[in-house]
């Protein structure tokens, strides 16, 4: 197949290039040439900008395109109609951010509802406009070339080169040891996929050419948070001590969820950990181990440099600070 990438060089972008490659295709990039531009010199890279500059793309086909980077939908609607008789099959990254989950108590199906806009001109990405914005995406791919999109819907993407540290925390903070703060959540569960499982499959997806929509996180069976902690501890950090602090006592401290404490969720948001994902196993969907994982990511993160500053998790002095009040505040236990 002759494949189309929009990104290309950034984290999903570079695995699904690494993916396709191994299942030789072929793989032409557009992008900016902002980002790690001299990552692929054996691949053709089209320069421009898909905020008015998709000239570069015209003249062309492509067996399908991959949409990695598309945020706010003037700039998809823009990209998928320049290429709707360029392409057969449009393959547009969305997010489990465009299902409505706070206060949910089931997770949602590929036919929940979406989060909505009420003025659907906004472009500017929040916390809270980010799933609008994607929900609204897929819309304007699909209208574009109706019935060729196939839309994947990740939950947390995770492993080497991931530029948020939304997961990398963790290898990292138990492989230093020492007491290390973890959030006590008895009913907590996590969702999250290794970037390299969800590259191939959609790699596979397209060489089936299929279309329609996709959650895509795992495992495959429910995970508890203590059940991630123990196992991520004997994987890197066997001497670290875990310290379970309370989620109320973490909430009035103002910690910030899935950033500042990453994986967590207080409980009335925990259907973003629930996402079904029946109709991704069926079409193939598979997960590697656990320690794979956050062996490898780990590995990755210890290329970068010393004085590297983490976008996520807690700093070192936060921490410490967080202990010292959970201790005095609990003071029984210690």
């Amino acid at each position: 197949m002759n494949l189309l990438i929009l990104g290309g060089t950034v984290f999903l972008g570079r695995h699904l290039v690494e993916a396709t490659l191994a299942r030789g295709h072929q793989i032409t990039l557009f992008n900016r040439g902002q980002s790690n531009p001299a990552l692929y010199p054996q691949l053709e890279t089209l320069h421009g900008d898909r905020d008015g500059d998709l000239t570069a793309l015209s003249g062309r086909r492509w067996d399908a395109v991959i949409d990695t980077c598309g945020y706010v939908p003037r700039l998809v609607r823009a990209s998928a109609q320049a290429l709707a008789e360029a392409v057969d099959h449009y393959i547009f990254i969305s997010s489990i951010s465009v299902y409505p989950t706070a206060g949910a108590s089931v997770g949602p199906s590929e036919d929940s509802p979406v989060e909505t806009m009420t003025d659907e001109t906004v472009e500017e990405i929040t916390g809270e406009t980010y799933g609008p914005l994607k929900a609204l995406c897929e819309q304007a791919a699909e209208a574009a070339m109706p019935g060729r999109v196939l839309t994947i819907r990740p939950g947390l993407i995770v492993g080497p080169y991931d530029p948020s540290d939304r997961f990398s925390y963790w290898p990292a903070r138990l492989a230093r040891g020492g007491q290390v703060l973890v959030p006590d959540a008895p009913h907590g569960l996590t969702q999250f996929i290794d970037v390299r499982d969800l590259a191939e499959w959609t790699l596979k997806l397209i060489e089936q050419q299929q279309s329609g929509i996709y959650n895509a996180t795992g495992p495959a069976e429910p995970l508890s948070l203590g059940q991630f902690f123990e196992q991520c501890r004997a994987e890197v950090g066997p001497a670290a001590e875990l310290v379970w602090v309370g989620e109320s006592f973490l909430l009035d401290q103002a910690v910030g969820p899935f950033v500042e404490l990453p994986l967590w969720l207080p409980e009335e948001m925990q259907a973003m950990m629930k996402a079904d994902i029946g109709r991704a196993l069926a079409a193939g969907l598979t997960f590697r181990p656990l320690a794979e994982t956050v062996a490898d990511t780990l590995a990755w993160a210890n290329t970068r440099p010393a004085d590297y500053q983490w976008r996520g998790g807690l700093a070192a002095e936060r921490e410490q600070a967080l202990l010292k009040a959970w201790r005095e505040a609990r003071p029984s236990r210690f």
